[in-house]
């Protein structure tokens, strides 16, 4: 068979996206790759180069006044973060354009085929139809694609990009310093330097108490609360549903700052009560330990009603035979909870229970908004007691304006969230079975 057609459309593709179209006569085809190769071209000649050189150097000159005569002037320079931004910017471009290149070449080769086996090509109706109608996921989720490569991956391409930088105050912020690669010097000073390791493990560990303790009080808590709620002789159950429902409807924001005010050492209601009584009143939010449990307390306010709704979906889902016939073999109630309701409500909460942990890591709102990660901690750098490693994060980036070391901080949570959810997920019954059907 010759091999005419495909190769020279290709070839032609190759040199100027859209001729091979063209010779394929598909004219209106060819004159929107060229249209699009020309956009892309007017784009990225101008600033490719400048990209390439921003991103290498982050800049070689710093902004600085100069007198002139009696006046002085601003004379601007190089913003390294800007330079790094564009630098992305212009690159991912590149990379859509060279996507669009490659399938000018692949559509032209194909059509060329065609015409080689003696098949007719398409118009472009008939290909706009086989796009839409053949090909429609595709075809809807290229625009959100574009979407998440530019306003997700690249945030996420530039704050990794960051933590490989000396970004931070007081002597590496732009325009006035200009900002330098410093390899993974960041991560050795977070891990290594005293005063940096000391705040990170220290934080690290109470990260993770105060996520499996949130995780496993509200999971296990909310399974009681709709194990009591569906127990035989309860009535009124509509309205116990709709009891505990109320915090987790109310707006967290509103439920977090009362609680900031009823937990109030100084004033605060509950202490007041202890008073009443002739008893001191704790400090709920002055003292490290306390400070911690009460965190702990607040969130199972907040979180037992979800799981709550949860367990109650799944209770009402298991089949009524399983647990008449388990009477009929004498199970007591514990039994029958163990080997029948425990193991479904695992089978269908586990993923959602993998993501609460996940959630309770980075659960910026309880921490921030009732202790603001305090009480102080003197050993600590930028930190408090009660500072998860995102809250440290956000103090760190918004407060002290050390975005390279908060860069290699959400970098170690990814990594940390991340393989402990792929681990924890693929050991589930329900992703094994899953596998198994696939």
């Amino acid at each position: 068979m010759m091999k005419r057609h495909r190769n020279t459309a290709a070839i032609l593709s190759v040199a100027l996206q859209g001729l091979g179209q063209l010779y394929n006569r598909q004219w209106l085809k060819g004159i929107v790759f060229l249209c699009v190769q020309a956009l892309g071209l007017y784009y990225l000649v101008p600033r490719l180069g400048h990209a390439i050189w921003g991103l290498v150097t982050l800049g070689e000159t710093t902004q600085k006044f100069v007198k002139v005569g009696k006046s002085t002037e601003l004379v601007k320079g190089d913003h390294s973060i800007f330079l790094m931004l564009d630098g992305i910017i212009v690159i991912l471009v590149l990379l859509v354009f060279v996507l669009i290149y490659a399938l000018n070449i692949y559509d032209a080769y194909q059509n060329g085929k065609k015409r080689d086996e003696g098949k007719a090509v398409r118009d472009f109706a008939a290909s706009w139809n086989h796009v839409t109608v053949n090909h429609f996921p595709y075809f809807m989720l290229f625009f959100p694609v574009l979407g998440v490569l530019f306003f997700t991956i690249m945030p996420i391409l530039f704050s990794i990009m960051l933590a490989f930088t000396n970004y931070s105050a007081p002597n590496h912020i732009p325009p006035a310093k200009l900002v330098d690669w410093v390899g993974f010097q960041t991560f050795i000073d977070l891990l290594q330097m005293k005063s940096w390791s000391n705040t990170f493990f220290g934080l690290l560990v109470w990260t993770v108490i105060w996520a499996v303790l949130a995780t496993v009080t509200c999971y296990f808590g909310g399974i009681l609360v709709a194990l009591l709620i569906q127990s035989r002789g309860i009535r009124f159950k509509k309205m116990w549903q709709t009891i505990y429902i109320i915090p987790y409807a109310i707006p967290q924001l509103i439920s977090l700052l009362v609680m900031r005010n009823l937990f109030n050492a100084k004033f605060g209601p509950i202490n007041q009560y202890f008073a009443y009584f002739g008893l001191d009143g704790l400090p709920w939010l002055t003292d490290p330990f306390w400070a911690k449990v009460t965190l702990i307390l607040v969130n199972m306010w907040i979180g037992i009603p979800v799981s709550m709704l949860l367990a109650l979906g799944v209770l009402t889902a298991i089949p009524r035979d399983l647990y008449e016939a388990a009477e009929v073999d004498g199970a007591t109630s514990f039994q029958k909870f163990r080997i029948i309701t425990m193991p479904y409500l695992l089978f269908a909460t586990a993923p959602i229970l993998i993501t609460q942990f996940a959630g309770n890591i980075n659960n910026f709102n309880v921490i921030y908004l009732m202790t603001g990660g305090g009480p102080a901690k003197g050993d600590y750098q930028f930190a408090g007691s009660t500072d998860l490693l995102v809250t440290w994060l956000f103090n760190l980036t918004l407060v002290n304006n050390k975005y390279n070391m908060s860069a290699a901080i959400g970098i170690l949570i990814f990594i940390m969230i991340a393989s402990i959810s792929i681990w924890s997920f693929r050991r589930t019954k329900s992703f094994k079975e899953e596998d198994m059907l696939s």
